[in-house]
């Protein structure tokens, strides 16, 4: 079958990352383990080359593929003087400036950030994650990957614990690990945003969510709560649901068909401001006035927010006070001090892209 490989690989993997298969051990042939798990030669040889590409096996010519001694180097190295950070994305919206913020806490202490980016793909984390603890960095600063589905790295997470390696994450952390995470009460304050559009007089209203990240569904159920304790049928409400990785097309597609439709949304709840920057602009584009027509709120207060018309509704991200929090955390699990979780609750700043409705 087509995923056969997807089999293949992920027994063998758990066989090496549990220990079953020893490092440097031979692995099987190839007409071994075709036998073993009843698989054509092509999904075994796509099973071998990605378990190769994460670093799990190497191969020898001529003799066959041998189990890497992955982890060896994975130890807490004291000497270290440069810190991990590892994020979805580098380059744009808010993160540029937690890095800067917690560059200006580790700096000072002689402390230098080896920062790369996920593209929210759990399979560049796990990469990224590998070349980190290769690196021996003194800790690690970890914003996750598609935080609100199964995490493929959970194996390497609890190395990092096993060998007392700091780590601290940001926004959200994995289910089942406990490590100390900095975020924000993402539900309760999507719930705020959404009661003061219905006291507004909206009810007809719509909630753009991504819900590969915890942050996503958490808010989302802060939006449907709101109607709940509101007491305001959510049947008048709708949601649309979609993937960090899908294009702005396949969204707007999506908000056609509410705004073609009788009953069109009379206000526009978004998940981050970036997306409801956008969103004001297509409705522009088609004839709508903000916030005359269609309210328009997002999340986390980017600059562009303030300077943007209509100047937009949104919850706070305190992006300098998580940056130095975050420097201070990592520098304090380097000491080996207790650093506990810290949740942020957003401010609501109400500008000039929602209105009570016509």
């Amino acid at each position: 079958m087509k995923n056969d490989y997807l089999t293949v690989r992920a027994t063998l993997k758990q066989l090496i990352t549990n220990g079953k298969l020893a490092a440097n051990k031979k692995l099987p042939t190839e007409a071994q383990l075709i036998k073993k798990f009843g698989v054509s030669r092509y999904a075994i040889r796509k099973a071998l080359e990605k378990l190769e590409d994460e670093k799990l096996i190497y191969r020898i010519q001529g003799s066959g593929m041998f189990v890497q001694d992955w982890n060896k180097k994975w130890i807490y190295n004291s000497n270290s003087k440069t810190i991990g950070l590892i994020c979805t994305h580098i380059a744009d919206y808010i993160f540029p400036k937690i890095i800067s913020h917690i560059d200006s806490i580790i700096a000072p202490l002689g402390y230098s950030l080896l920062v790369t980016n996920t593209h929210n793909n759990p399979q560049k984390e796990r990469a990224r994650l590998i070349n980190m603890l290769d690196s021996q960095v003194a800790g690690l600063i970890v914003e996750p990957s598609e935080s609100a589905r199964p995490n493929p790295n959970l194996d390497l997470y609890r190395i990092i614990k096993h060998n007392k390696i700091p780590i601290l994450f940001l926004n959200a952390c994995y289910p089942g690990l406990d490590f100390p995470v900095i975020q924000n009460t993402d539900e309760e304050s999507e719930k705020e945003l959404t009661k003061y559009l219905l006291d507004l007089g909206h009810q007809k209203i719509l909630g753009i969510f991504q819900v590969d990240d915890l942050q996503g569904v958490h808010r989302m159920q802060g939006f449907i709560k709101a109607y709940q304790e509101q007491n305001i049928d959510i049947s008048y409400s709708n949601i649309i649901m979609y993937s960090s990785h899908d294009h702005f097309e396949t969204i707007s597609h999506k908000i056609d068909v509410y705004l073609n439709n009788s009953q069109k949304p009379t206000a526009i709840v978004c998940y981050h401001d970036q997306l409801a920057i956008r969103i004001v602009a297509k409705l522009k584009k088609s004839n709508y006035q903000v916030p005359e027509d269609i309210s328009v709120t997002g999340f986390d207060d980017y600059d562009t927010a303030h300077y943007f018309t209509p100047s937009l509704t949104t919850m706070t991200y305190e992006t300098h006070q998580i940056g130095k929090e975050a420097g201070q955390g990592i520098i304090a699990l380097i000491k080996g001090e207790n650093f506990n979780s810290i949740t942020h609750h957003p401010t609501m700043k109400i500008r000039n892209s929602t209105a009570a409705p016509k």
